[in-house]
């Protein structure tokens, strides 16, 4: 079994794989805070009596991955393990200015998606922020786009407008809200579908390509609010991330 580890700004996705398919699953909180020994009592406690033969970690939080780091290494050091890093062997080209600076989460996201799909391909991440990810017909990374998250939107206007306050991120009745609460649910909901759908239509006429030949892959924990508004989406993949985690661990540990 592979434990797989997926650390994101807000929400943390650990996941057991057998053979690349994910057989159990838990989000928890991302807490920069957390210490290696912390982090280790947390996995012994979810993982429970599973046997683990190896462990594969990605991390967008710079202090949460030194963390890891030493769980992989104290906790961890009797099996093959793997923190996707600059300099990782994946297998997927990375085609940008600057590949160092591409999140590994986000590269991650794409190998799985290729992996899956193959090119070309766009994978929309409904996490902290709302990322796309592409990948070109010859299967090369090539950029992508990041927006502010659902959530952080809505925090951040909870924030600043005095007389709105924080809401459940849910589908309201209609796009034409008749309180308060409903406005602002119309506003996440149809307004992210429509950022969604807009900026998928806009990368398909850049790629050249058509859009039959574009398979568009909608991931991340917020993924289940808005998905059935987004006319541009093709395929869901909760667990995505663990996926490419999966296949990067294979790559350095065949």
């Amino acid at each position: 079994m592979l434990l797989a580890v997926a650390v994101e700004n807000t929400r943390t996705l650990v996941g057991v794989l057998d053979q690349g398919e994910v057989q159990r699953h838990w989000w928890v909180g991302t807490d920069p805070r957390r210490t290696a020994d912390e982090w280790a009592v947390l996995l012994s406690g979810l993982l429970g009596t599973t046997e683990i033969d190896g462990i594969a970690v990605c991390s967008a939080v710079p202090s949460v991955l030194h963390e890891l780091r030493e769980v992989v290494a104290r906790y961890y050091a009797e099996v093959p393990g793997l923190v996707v890093e600059p300099g990782v062997k994946t297998g997927l080209p990375v085609l940008v200015d600057n590949p160092r600076e591409v999140g590994t989460d986000r590269i991650t996201n794409a190998l799985a998606a290729v992996k899956l799909y193959g090119g070309p391909c766009v994978v929309v991440d409904f996490g902290t922020a709302t990322t796309f990810e592409v990948v070109n017909a010859a299967g090369a990374y090539i950029g992508g786009a990041i927006a502010p998250g659902i959530e952080t939107s809505l925090e951040a206007l909870g924030r600043h407008a005095a007389q709105l306050r924080r809401v459940e991120l849910v589908r309201p009745r209609a796009v034409i809200a008749k309180n308060t609460v409903e406005a602002l649910q119309s506003g996440a909901v149809f307004g992210f579908a429509g950022q969604v759908d807009g900026i998928v239509t806009r990368i398909v006429a850049e790629l050249g390509a058509d859009r039959a030949d574009v398979t568009v892959v909608a991931t991340g924990a917020l993924a289940p609010a808005v998905l059935a508004e987004c006319r541009e989406v093709d395929q869901h993949e909760p667990f995505l991330i663990l996926q490419g985690l999966a296949h990067a661990f294979s790559r350095n540990h065949p």
